[in-house]
């Protein structure tokens, strides 16, 4: 994993879709879950998404707060 892109979680938006504008690291749980079951797009993006559904199954969103307030 590459720690830029825990920083790219609390700072890139999404970039279509219902969620469109929202920061990654806030989409909720269970659209990360569909993209999980229906697959992750692919580039960046789908690795960002991939690594915050990780994130979020393992209950680990409070690691990301500190990076929010750089």
């Amino acid at each position: 994993m590459d720690p830029e892109d825990l920083q790219r979680l609390v700072t890139q938006t999404m970039p279509y879709g219902k969620f469109k504008g929202r920061v990654l690291a806030d989409l909720p749980g269970n659209y990360l879950a569909w993209f999980a079951r229906e697959g992750f797009p692919q580039g960046q993006l789908g690795r960002l998404l991939a690594l915050m559904h990780e994130i979020d199954h393992n209950n680990l969103r409070s690691l990301l707060e500190p990076l929010r307030k750089r």
